[in-house]
């Protein structure tokens, strides 16, 4: 008996193993493409090594795009998708139009891996592995990337518009667009740290600079000298001013000292609920990494198509 027991548990553990890298698991795994496309994560790593490299901004502009795709509709790489006859994407919603960026990098990353073993790396893994190595490249944490998803056929304008937190959110308003995507707001906070890197456009955060209070005055000034109260709308100031291409937690540190940029921002230091978790990752910075980590798997988890759902696109800007 004993050994039919540990017969039955080998062969489960082999199973296991063979299931987690099957295209027609519907299981997540960081090892999914380890036997049939052992080469994706490096093919990855050194496209976004080489983007950054010309851009460094672009790091951000990758980890936004795996933030604005998990928000609607899940992670499914719907974000990418072009308009076509059939299609109303989502590059055209508020929070997207003149904002989003580095569709290029993912398409190069596609034709690669397209090269590399066809039809097996799904768009959708591209992004959450891009924004991954984009966060490590500049600085900060890395993890286990969970891999397995497939790709939607459609998008949602109307989810894009609706969906994505806005710049002028106050807490409760992030705590719920959060919730409502099964996240935590000790998740909200945590990835709220990825403003560490980056740039905003003016128009985000003009309310914020010239009509409210809960902000460092010489810091407001300071920032109406690229953003005028009349025009000058897609004028780019830095999330960070002091480190805004490296990863490391002078987002919240700016925060305590009332330098967040975007109303929402300072929102998580504004004598609320947030304030005792803003004052932690501004003391630890480790302590920001690792749940930064944590709630960036929480969010490629969200409502992701797996199994026989959805498809590998071929090329990321339409369905196949």
């Amino acid at each position: 008996m004993p050994f039919v027991i540990k017969y039955f548990q080998i062969n489960l553990i082999k199973s296991s193993i063979l299931s987690s890298s099957s295209p027609t698991n519907g299981q997540l795994s960081s090892t999914f493409y380890n036997n049939t496309c052992p080469k994706a994560l490096s093919i990855v790593r050194a496209a976004v090594k080489q983007a950054l490299a010309k851009e460094k901004r672009m790091g951000a502009s990758l980890v936004r795009l795996h933030f604005h795709d998990c928000f609607v509709n899940g992670r499914d790489g719907s974000i990418l998708l072009d308009d076509s006859a059939n299609i109303t994407g989502e590059k055209s919603a508020g929070p997207n139009n003149n904002s989003v960026r580095g569709f290029d990098v993912i398409d190069t990353i596609k034709t690669q891996l397209e090269a590399a073993c066809t039809g097996i790396v799904s768009c959708a893994d591209i992004l959450a592995i891009a924004a991954r190595d984009s966060v490590v490249e500049l600085g900060g944490p890395t993890w286990r990337v969970q891999l397995g998803r497939r790709d939607s056929r459609n998008a949602s304008l109307r989810g894009a518009n609706s969906q994505i937190p806005a710049p002028t959110s106050n807490l409760s308003a992030l705590i719920s667009s959060f919730s409502n995507k099964g996240l935590s707001t000790k998740d909200m906070i945590a990835l709220s740290g990825a403003h560490t890197i980056g740039q905003a456009r003016c128009t985000t955060f003009k309310g914020h600079i010239y009509n409210e209070t809960n902000i460092n005055s010489t810091f407001a000034t300071s920032v109406k000298a690229n953003c005028p109260s009349t025009g000058g709308d897609n004028n780019l100031s830095p999330l960070d001013v002091q480190t805004a291409t490296v990863f490391d937690n002078k987002y919240y540190i700016n925060l305590k000292s009332q330098k967040g940029l975007l109303h929402s921002y300072q929102e998580l230091f504004n004598g609320g609920s947030a304030d005792s978790q803003v004052t932690t990752y501004s003391n630890k910075r480790n302590t920001f990494f690792r749940d930064f980590a944590a709630a960036m798997v929480n969010m490629g988890n969200i409502s992701p198509l797996t199994g026989t759902n959805g498809e590998v696109r071929k090329n990321c800007r339409k369905p196949n």
